[in-house]
This record gives C-alpha cells, structure tokens and sequence, in this order.
C-alpha cells in the first residue's frame, strides 16, 4: 500500500494530518455523528479484514480501510480540540458583559505599551453569572514598569471583550485566523484599574512551576548581562523569550539567515542531545549504557524543556528527540523517518492545530531534509582536512535545511536571505556557544565567582555573534525581500525540488519531464499574475488607526500619501501598508 511512502509511520501520520486539514478547511462537511458512525463501522471492518483475508489485493483494501479511519481520527481530533465549536463559549454569548473571571494561563509579556496576557474565562456575569468559556488575549496598558499577574492567577476584568475582527487592508496578516489556530476568538485592552487579582494560583501544577522556573531563569540571565540587548539574545536563544528583540535585531538576523537561532527549536535541542551524548561517551562501551543514555538524555532534555516554560516550541523540539533518542537502544537509528513521523503523530494528537505552525512545520521539513540530502551533498567532496571538513559539513547541514525550507521560507516571510551559507559558518557555533554557556550559567548561578566569569564569557560570545550578523546584514544585497509567493507557486516549487531531487538519485527521465512540466505551470502562474495584479491601475485607501494613508498605483509604481505621523512609523507601514505592496508592485516610489 503506497509503497512511494516506504514506512508505517509516515504513512499513518500523513493521512492524519490529511484528517486535520480536511476539519481546518471543511468543518462541517460532513456532521460529526455521521463521522463518528462511519468510523466504528470502518473500525469493525478493518479487524473483520485482518482477520480472514490474506490475498495481497484484499490486504491491500484493508490497509486502505484502515489509513481512511486514521484520517477520520484527525477530522474528529480537530473538530474536538476547536473550542468554538462548544455550546457554552463566549461567540455564542450576545449579552453586554459587565464583568468576567479568567485564569492566566501565560506569563506576562512586555510589550511597547503593554502588557500581553493569554487567559481562559471561566464565568461571565450580565445580570447573573453564568458559565461561559473562552481564551483572550490582554493588553494591559503599561502605565507601570512591572505587573503582578503570574500563571494561574485568578483574576476579574471589567467590560466585554470583542471578538477579534478580519484584517482591514489588502493583503493585511490575518491576525484573527492566526490567534484562532490558538482557539483564541477575543482581545480586549484594558487600563490597570480594570482587572483585579482575586488570589493567586491554587492549583499550582506543572505548568505553574515550570513558569516559575522560566521567570526564575529570565532574572539570573538579566543579573548577569548588563546590555539590553544582550539580554535579548539570551532569553531568546536559551529560553526561548523574545519579547526583548527589537526591530533592528530581528533585520540583521532576518537578513544574514539567522532568524532561526532567535527561538528555541530543533536546533538548539539537538545541539543540547549531542553534547549529552558527548559527555556520556566514555560509557558507551558498557553493556548496558544504551538504555542508561537514552534515558539520562531523555531527563536531561525535559528538564531544559522545564526551565524553559514548556513552551510550545520548546515542547515541539523535546518531543521530537525524545523519540528519537529512545529508538536509538532498539537499533532503529537508519529508520529516522518512522520516528519523526510518531513524534509528529503525538504532537498533533494533543494540539492538532500544530499543523497551522510556521515553526512546526519549518522545524520538521528541515530536519527531514538534513537527514535525507546532508550525507549526499557531503559525499560530493572530500576535503583531506579536519578544518576544512568542519566548515563542509556546517556548510552541507545549512545547504540542507535550506533547500528543504526554501519554498515555505517565500511563502511565508517573502524573502530570501543571499548570505545564509556564509553566516551559518559563525551563527551555528555562536549560537552553540551561547546556549552551552546559557544553561551553564544557570546551572552554576549559586556559585557567584564561577557564575561571574561564565556570565562575562556568555556576554561576550553574545556580542561577537551580534556583530557578526550585524556586518553580514550590511553587506550589499544581502536579503531579496518583498517576493511575492502564492500558496499554489508554493506546492509548485515543492514539487520542482523533489522532482530534481529524484532526478538526481533515481536517474529517471520521467523526473526530468516532471520537472520542466512544474516550471511550465510555475511561469504560466507568474505570468497570470503580473497581467492581473502588477499591470493594473488602482487607488487604495488603507485603514489604519487613528492615520490615513492612500496608495495609487499603476503599472508597478506607486504614490503613497500619508500624514506625517505616518511616514516615520515604520511598524505601522511594516503591518498595515507593505502586505498590500508584495503582490502588485515592483517598484516603490
């Protein structure tokens, strides 16, 4: 059965997120009793088929049967984990809200003006109160340099929350089909005098401590980095915090192709499971050492995930060689794909909403491409020196993940950084470098001597690969940015690098005819799209509070007028102006 899929696993979790999709895109296509129904009745008739049949073409109908229940499980996941879809939600309440109790369930998030804050509503009061559930989005107005709010906090909020409303312009990020892939339908902006702490978290789980444990982890990083901006790429780097990078951070290393090492992902995970594997190497020749080192790794690699807040990305990097160093004692090392696909497989199995994640899916398809091209691409020369040889194989690694996530990386952030390979070379042991000293300094913070030097030493590293990146970010043309990229040139682009990929490997014409009929239609999109998008003529008035701003545009040119406040904002521009420019213009003005 779908031998072109050549493992169990894959095979399973793939039509898993099939199911998912298909409760993303078509929630009520089918109701869901009747997917239930269907699914008991399918179930019955795959232990039925396993059980008296043993021709290949009815084995064959059977594994059929049970890849098509494995989707309805992802459709009936989804349709469950959507929290809109409950009767007692806060959509499906229309009276005005005097006030409402809420959990946090976030750490407090500083932002320019304000605090964000994520919190589940238990109970709504109108006349009454009544039992009405749902998660929101805060921004508490800073009038204060700290606020007292920690995970678990009970606390109530003055007024109704409105529901999050579509983008206003053109091409605009959809923030509200983002924060619903969170089952986050409402945020509300409230003054400090419109919330109030009822008491403090009671049931003080987990996910209660390992916040603390975040909050705890953030103040050693800041008493040892004086710099703001040091801070910043510590938090983020080890703990994955970024409320601290600034926009003039998030450029340089959007541009040098190091955006990447800026939250914690596969990336820094795995540089953390080499090096406990490292240390553990004197052992590896016992008898008994596999086990002890997967599970040592495995406590380890939790244990970081802890002091980290469980965050999700963190959560996503931990699960993925959690099952990976767990298949190592039972010798499954070569069948990487099958491990990565039951990782992925749980993870969506308790939030399938994952699959919406830029950073779920760019994290999985750059580790999928690692595995599958870095061998072949490092055959292709031998070096003869241990230097060099160092350098290839950084090089082939980011040469990997590059091709793997090239087309997403259009897609999504409508850019391409020119220099990725040459500032992966100083990024990947910098980076290194500051997560191994990061989480030594937290380990080591009792000791004030040590802790002293190691937070100078990590001070130091941190400065080194911000100027590094900073240089990179000056050399000439060094991002390509406002591409425009379809989700359909996308899937086109995809199908072109596989198809050369197998070309290579397999030799075979018919990928060869693959590959030119793809860039045919690939050309045949881009042409539609310059005749109906960038040759027109077309005056646009955009929505953007409290400025006006209009853009006239022909032939690929603009004029763009706006107040003044407006001209000098670039975040606003940035947000609201620019999303607007990408697919019509080639020429700004």
């Amino acid at each position: 059965m779908l031998k072109w899929i050549p493992y169990v696993l894959v095979r399973v979790t793939l039509f898993f997120i099939c199911g998912i999709l298909l409760g993303i895109y078509l929630p009520d296509i089918v109701p869901e009793r009747a997917v239930i129904l269907l699914s008991i009745v399918l179930l019955i008739t795959y232990f039925i088929l396993r059980l008296i049949l043993k021709s290949k073409e009815l084995s064959l109908f059977s594994g059929f049967v049970g890849l098509t229940l494995i989707m309805l499980l992802g459709y009936l996941v989804l349709l469950q984990r959507t929290d809109s879809r409950k009767e007692n939600h806060l959509l499906n309440f229309h009276e005005p809200i005097e006030v409402y109790e809420a959990v946090v369930t976030s750490t407090p998030e500083s932002k320019l003006k304000s605090w964000k804050v994520e919190a589940e509503i238990v109970q709504v009061k109108s006349k009454t109160w009544k039992e009405f559930t749902g998660k929101i989005l805060l921004y508490i107005s800073k009038k204060k340099d700290s606020i007292s709010l920690n995970y678990g906090d009970i606390i109530l909020v003055k007024g109704t929350p409105p529901p999050l409303q579509p983008p206003g312009n053109p091409f605009e990020f959809d923030f509200k089909r983002f924060l619903s892939f969170k089952n986050i339908y409402h945020q509300q902006f409230v003054q400090p005098a419109d919330i109030r702490l009822i008491h403090h978290a009671r049931d003080k789980g987990f996910l209660y401590y390992a916040s603390q444990a975040r909050q705890k982890a953030s103040s050693v990083m800041r008493n040892h980095l004086p710099g703001q901006r040091e801070q910043a790429i510590a938090l983020a780097l080890v703990l994955g915090v970024n409320d601290g990078l600034d926009n003039d951070l998030q450029n340089a290393y959007s541009a040098s192709g190091a955006m990447h090492v800026l939250s914690v992902s596969g990336l820094h995970v795995s540089i953390l499971y080499l090096v406990i594997l490292f240390f553990l190497k004197p052992i590896q020749s016992k008898p008994w050492s596999r086990w002890a080192i997967a599970i040592f790794s495995v406590l380890i690699l939790w244990f970081y995930a802890f002091i980290t807040g469980l965050s999700p990305s963190v959560l996503r990097a931990v699960t993925m060689f959690t099952f990976i160093a767990i298949a190592r004692p039972f010798g499954r090392r070569s069948n990487i794909y099958n491990t990565l696909a039951a990782s992925a497989f749980i993870l969506l199995l308790y939030n399938p909403y994952l699959i919406m994640s830029v950073g779920f899916q760019l994290s999985y398809i750059a580790v999928v491409g690692i595995v599958y091209l870095q061998r072949p691409i490092y055959n292709l020369w031998e070096t003869g020196n241990k230097v060099l040889d160092w350098v290839w194989q950084i090089t082939c690694v980011s040469i990997a993940a590059q091709i793997a996530t090239f087309a997403l990386g259009l897609l999504y952030f409508h850019q391409f950084p020119v220099y990725f390979l040459f500032s992966n070379l100083f990024v990947i042991p910098g980076s290194f470098a500051v997560l191994l000293l990061g989480v030594l300094l937290l380990v080591i913070d009792w000791f004030t001597p040590l802790a002293t030097v190691v937070g100078y030493l990590l001070d130091i590293s941190i400065k080194i690969l911000n100027g590094s990146v900073f240089l990179v970010e000056d050399l000439p043309y060094s991002l390509i940015n406002g591409v425009y990229f379809t989700t359909l040139q996308c899937w086109l682009l995809i199908g072109f690098i596989f198809s050369v990929i197998f070309l290579l490997e397999k030799r075979s014409f018919h990928f060869a005819i693959g590959a030119v009929l793809i860039g045919i239609l690939f050309s045949l999109q881009s042409w539609m799209h310059f005749n109906e998008e960038v040759n027109a003529k077309r005056l646009v008035v955009y929505q953007v509070p409290g400025h006006s701003a209009i853009d006239l545009i022909e032939n690929g040119q603009s004029l763009f007028l706006a107040d003044s406040a407006l001209m000098i904002n670039d975040e606003r521009i940035r947000f609201h102006i620019r999303p607007n420019r990408i697919p019509i213009l080639y020429m700004e003005q």
